[in-house]
């Protein structure tokens, strides 16, 4: 990455070339969303927390018949770990997620009466959520605006200038200054369908992205 391609960029050039970025990939993804299915915002919250280090493809598999299972966080509560492990074992760190999914619905319950709370505080109180999940909560179940840093989006938002920083929570900062609030949840959604399709981590398709007029880092191979 080199954002000093765009020597003197102001900060109000950056916000310029920022809305164009969402412009151009707003067209490029139309229904660009949320992927994980989920009914409530307990469910997108274990889904959420169940996606770490996993597909979405693959949580979703797996929150099919987990939600039917357990459809109140009182069961998520009350279940034996060691068979909530075995339910959530496919999405991998099965262990580590099934105690963040068992203390998380034990505190909604005790703290919030049962309902997912819609605070960031609040939210990142809670057992097995770190501002990310909490963002996510905020942005899809409950259309708060919140910048959700995952690896896509911290990859991405680097190769374009947009941050040199490589801790999330300085990259969320850096992006509020830059992404329009109300695009602040629709912008991961769209980077991560972006990296998905074209910006791929080991082979970037950079001829062929929408982006690249936009994008320091953008090369195009010769034949």
């Amino acid at each position: 990455m080199n954002p000093k391609q765009y020597p003197g960029e102001s900060l109000s050039d950056k916000k310029t070339r920022t809305k164009k970025i969402i412009h151009a990939l707003k067209k490029e993804y139309p229904d660009s969303r949320c992927s994980l299915n989920f009914s409530n915002p307990f469910e997108l919250s274990v889904a959420t927390i169940l996606s770490a280090q996993c597909t979405d493809k693959r949580v979703n598999k797996v929150t099919g018949d987990l939600f039917d299972k357990y459809p109140t966080p009182e069961d998520y509560a009350s279940v034996n770990i060691r068979e909530l492990e075995e339910d959530i074992r496919s999405t991998g760190f099965y262990r580590n997620k099934a105690k963040s999914i068992k203390g998380f619905a034990t505190a909604v319950i005790d703290e919030f009466d049962g309902q997912v709370p819609q605070s960031l505080d609040e939210l990142t109180d809670l057992p097995g959520v770190g501002r990310k999940t909490a963002n996510v909560i905020l942005g899809v179940a409950y259309e708060i605006p919140g910048l959700v840093v995952d690896t896509h989006v911290k990859r991405i938002s680097r190769l374009l200038g947009l941050t040199t920083e490589t801790q999330p929570e300085k990259i969320e900062y850096d992006l509020q200054q830059l992404v329009p609030k109300e695009d602040w949840t629709q912008w991961a959604h769209l980077i991560i369908d972006h990296g998905r399709a074209v910006c791929k981590a080991r082979s970037p398709r950079c001829g062929e992205c929408v982006l690249f007029e936009y994008c320091p880092s953008g090369v195009i191979q010769e034949e």
